[in-house]
This record gives C-alpha cells, structure tokens and sequence, in this order.
C-alpha cells in the first residue's frame, strides 16, 4: 500500500521537530508500505468490484491488521492494557506520553471519534502526538465498507487546526 499524502493539522511545542517523532513517522510510513492485499501476495491489489456485496471488495480489517502487526515489531503496541483511549496503536515517548494511531475501519462518525479522541489525549497530557489514517476517496469505494475518508474530512481541517 503507498502513502499518498500526509496532511499536518497540529503543530505545539518541540515534539513534532524532534528525532522521536520523525523516527515514528518513519515507522508508521513503513507499516503502511508493508500492507498488501491480498493477504499472501507480494504487492497492494485491489479487487475492482464495489465490494458492497458478500464475497466482494477488498478487507478493511485484513488491511489494517497487516499495518499493525508490522507497528507491533517497531515497538508500539496494539494492546489495550497499555492504552487508556483504546486507540488502535501507541508508542510510549521519552516524556512519558504516546504517540496515538487509529487506521480507519469505520464511517465518517469513527473518524471524527478518533480524531476527538486524540485530541482528547493531547488535551489530557496523554498523547504527544496522533496519526489518523483514512482511503482516499479513490479506494475507499472498492472497501467492503464505507469507510471515512480524506474528502469527508477536509470540511473539518480549519476547525480541528484552531485547537490548541
């Protein structure tokens, strides 16, 4: 699976300059890239039919499974014990907080719920920083859900970038 875009909403503090986050972003551009499908293959293909259907379109959980698992050998963790806002992945940093990471498996209303709960770590000393990752618009409609995506969230960028 390829990266095709990286949009940053928030910037305080030192944390986004520093090794620890360019390393994990590093990480996390990795476990993307490690994600084929079928599960098996050697490359990202996708199934053209509109996957609404049994038996139809490309797994949404078997592709985000494949991105944490290859997370899991980087040293964030999956498991929710280590993971008070039950994102989908954490990685502890040097200050005691975590990088949050939620790939997105659900409508629209997940999205922003992961996005509220991200904020809501940061928000609560919790989170340093936080990966949201959708489709885009072009593949989201070949997943056997209809699954949040990039185009629906754009409405919301300006808002969520006038947190603090």
């Amino acid at each position: 699976m390829k990266l095709t875009q990286t949009i940053e909403l928030l910037r305080t503090g030192t944390f986004p300059d520093s090794r620890e986050w360019k390393a994990s972003m590093a990480e996390v551009k990795a476990a993307i890239r490690a994600v084929v499908w079928p599960r098996g293959s050697s490359r990202f293909t996708i199934n053209p039919s509109r996957g609404r259907g049994r038996g139809e379109g490309n797994g949404v959980k078997p592709i985000k499974e494949a991105c944490m698992l290859a997370l899991t050998k980087s040293g964030w963790s999956t498991d929710e014990r280590h993971n008070p806002l039950r994102l989908d992945a954490v990685k502890p940093t040097a200050d005691g907080r975590s990088i949050g990471l939620e790939w997105e498996t659900g409508n629209i209303s997940s999205s922003h719920r992961s996005i509220n709960r991200l904020l809501d770590g940061n928000r609560r000393g919790l989170v340093a920083a936080g990966v949201l990752i959708v489709p885009t618009r072009a593949l989201y409609r070949y997943l056997t859900d209809r699954v949040g995506n990039l185009s629906e969230l754009k409405p919301y960028f300006d808002l969520w970038r006038e947190m603090t």
